[in-house]
């Protein structure tokens, strides 16, 4: 027992209770010779114990025990009370072995058996579950529709435009054999007062008569080049040597030879090649008008004519196609041919402009209504297709806009009777310019 001393016992020869006594281990609350101490005292306290704890207050109504939570509830009668939840414990494997892999996880699943927390970025970025649409891809699909619809627009367009082409009516008009070479793109434009495919009640409407035969109402050039766009009317009273026929008038020579033989005659007259042949009747003036919804002209004096069916009053309005057609045929005027060479270039040009502007191009119950009554009442040469009848309304819209030229061939006087000589002259630094490519001198400007 020697051995086993510490120290000089303290005073009374008895250890502090609760301390273990020497060479032993402490005493346990609760065990004989325990007694609890009494707590120190802290600081600032001038050496007295704190207080002892207040013990919990109860509320009204509360059972002991239930520490403030509320009455307990008591289950029904003949009902026992449903045990304590159970916390179950999921088996933590050994270290170093393989986590169990989940059902339906395939061989293309992450590694086996490596958790899925490890796959985690391990660069400090916080992944995130699922959230709203990323507009990005929103973005994308939409302009991905938005393609498609286009592309199917194009084929349409493409498609409509084929079949427009193949149902135009097609003659031979410019000859194989012309001599006549020139520069930029030549046009010639004929209006003749063929009624094929009106009825008798048309005739009636529109006072086209019942002629029969063909003959040229209205005969223009248009020139597109470098220099721009250069409208010329040529009177059909013009007196002209037509090949094989001598001198006529130049009607006439669609009437001896039509379209191919009227080519030749102002190849010949002009020096001009003629590279496109239009021709438009009656029925097609009219059905384009209207197809457009009336085209917008300013009328300088009221015009009243039976024989052309017209009967207007001056001032700016909106032309139909029945009274268009009056309109550019008319020869109740003080200037009578000149004047009405002047109708049908300003009419024609406001025609044109109308029907190549974006209102009429974009909207399919104007387009498709204009291009069928185009297509189905003209006639253009075994050559031409629908995208040279494009080329055409590009070069009136520059017309129609003011950039280009619209004169009439200069005259020189009278051949006798109607006939009109022209100013060989001015006819030819006129021509010659267009053979060029060049615009045109005022001076050469008709009538």
């Amino acid at each position: 027992m020697a051995g086993d001393f510490r120290g000089p016992p303290p005073a009374g020869g008895r250890p502090p209770q609760g301390e273990p006594p020497r060479g032993g281990r402490p005493a346990r609350p609760g065990s004989p010779g325990w007694t609890r101490q009494p707590r120190d005292p802290l600081p600032g306290h001038g050496g007295r114990p704190l207080p002892p704890p207040s013990p919990p207050q109860q509320l009204a109504g509360t059972p002991p025990g239930r520490g403030g939570r509320g009455p307990l509830r008591r289950p029904p009668p003949g009902r026992a009370a449903a045990p304590p939840p159970r916390t179950r414990v999921a088996p933590v494997p050994p270290r170093g072995s393989a986590l169990p892999r989940p059902a339906g996880a395939g061989a293309g699943a992450a590694g086996a058996g490596v958790h899925p927390a490890s796959q985690a970025p391990r660069d400090g970025r916080v992944t995130r579950g699922p959230s709203m649409p990323d507009w990005r891809r929103v973005r994308r699909a939409g302009r991905g529709r938005w393609k498609a619809v286009l592309i199917l627009l194009l084929v349409a367009f493409v498609g409509f435009g084929v079949y427009l082409d193949q149902n135009m009516t097609r003659v031979q008009a410019l000859p194989a054999d012309s001599s006549a070479s020139s520069s930029g793109t030549n046009y010639l434009i004929v209006g003749s007062d063929s009624r094929d495919g009106l009825s008798a009640e048309d005739e009636e409407r529109l006072a086209t008569g019942d002629a029969a035969g063909q003959r040229t109402d209205t005969i223009m050039l248009l020139h597109t080049g470098s220099s721009g766009s250069v409208l010329v009317s040529i009177p059909r009273d013009s007196y002209l040597p037509i090949p094989g026929r001598g001198s006529n008038k130049v009607n006439a020579a669609f009437a001896f030879g039509g379209p191919e033989l009227l080519v030749q005659t102002v190849e010949g007259a002009t020096g001009l090649r003629i590279d496109h042949y239009v021709e438009v009747g009656f029925g097609g003036f009219v059905g384009a008008v209207d197809a457009v919804g009336g085209v917008d002209m300013c009328v300088p004096r009221a015009i009243d004519d039976p024989k052309a069916g017209l009967d207007i009053q001056a001032g700016c309005q909106e032309l139909d196609g029945t009274t268009a057609l009056g309109y550019v045929r008319t020869r109740a005027t003080p200037g009578s041919d000149f004047d009405r060479v002047q109708r049908q270039r300003e009419f024609l040009s406001a025609l044109l402009g109308k029907a190549t502007s974006p209102l009429t191009l974009v909207n399919p119950f104007r387009m498709v209504p204009l291009a069928s009554a185009v297509t189905g009442t003209i006639s253009v040469d075994d050559s031409d297709h629908i995208w040279n009848l494009a080329g055409l309304a590009w070069g009136m819209r520059g017309v129609s806009g003011g950039e280009g030229v619209q004169t009439t061939v200069p005259i020189g006087g009278s051949a006798g009777g109607s006939n009109l000589r022209w100013d060989r002259s001015r006819a030819q630094a006129l021509f010659g310019a267009l053979q060029n490519d060049q615009a045109p001198p005022e001076s050469s400007f008709g009538p």
